[in-house]
């Protein structure tokens, strides 16, 4: 894989953020000294562990809303997984962690499709599969857990990195989550538009919702103040035009006028 050093346009700090930007449009960084990629699919991937990490999956959400009245077109989770199975076939992980609300309430996963059942019984084939308990789906990988392949975990503790659903309050060097699903609003081409994004200090990482129907909170919103040492920089996903397949780092000021 090649990789180009780029520059954010980043003062130099204690502990900076080191960046270069692979051929297939992902950016690596370094995260309290741990080479990891964020993967323009909005996944991470830690590869002297051999691991890919996608946070928020919501599966059937689309499902969730329908019952409630609010039709979308149902094929958010067959969309989700088969993205995250491309992932899979482009890596091939030693092992995959789902880092929380893979699933959008507690009787989604009753409500499955069978060939999306595969498609997850498949995620878990020749690797370790582990399911983060997130705020979402605590009951429903509770009741269906046995079901599923893999098993569950409160955290996950990989090459000094704590992987986690919900970030924990002020400073958590070395933790990477999801829960709060950042996105970015930008320009581009004269029009404003919002695209899901992580954010980072270097020291912590907040991953964006992988799930085709998951929902993005502004990077600039007030429930990440306090979660970072310094102004955070945001790896936003295709930040040009839709399909642009690439995670441009912007810096925080540049998102909120700070």
């Amino acid at each position: 894989m090649k990789w180009v050093r780029i520059s954010a346009g980043i003062e130099p700090q204690p502990a900076p953020i080191v960046l270069a930007r692979s051929d297939c449009g992902a950016l690596w960084i370094e995260l309290l000294g741990e080479p990891v990629c964020l993967r323009p699919s909005g996944a991470l991937w830690i590869e002297g562990a051999g691991m890919l990490v996608a946070g928020d999956l919501h599966l059937e959400k689309g499902s969730s809303y329908a019952a409630r009245g609010q039709l979308l077109p149902p094929y958010d989770t067959r969309a989700t997984l088969m993205k995250l199975q491309a992932e899979i076939a482009a890596l091939n992980p030693q092992t995959v962690v789902l880092l929380g609300d893979s699933f959008h309430d507690a009787r989604a996963i009753s409500r499955l499709a069978p060939d999306d059942l595969l498609r997850i019984g498949a995620l878990g084939r020749g690797r370790d599969l582990v399911w983060a308990v997130g705020n979402h789906d605590d009951e429903g990988l509770a009741a269906f857990g046995p079901a599923l392949p893999g098993v569950v975990a409160g955290e996950i503790a990989v090459a000094g990195l704590t992987l986690r659903h919900e970030p924990r309050a002020n400073l958590q060097p070395g933790e990477v989550s999801g829960h709060l699903h950042p996105c970015a609003k930008i320009v581009a081409r004269g029009r404003g538009v919002r695209r899901r994004c992580f954010l980072t200090d270097g020291s912590r990482l907040i991953l964006p919702a992988f799930g085709a129907y998951a929902g993005g909170l502004n990077a600039c919103d007030s429930a990440f103040d306090g979660l970072f040492d310094r102004p955070p920089l945001a790896g936003v996903l295709g930040a040009g035009v839709p399909g642009d397949g690439a995670v441009h780092p912007i810096a925080h000021a540049a998102l909120c006028g700070d």
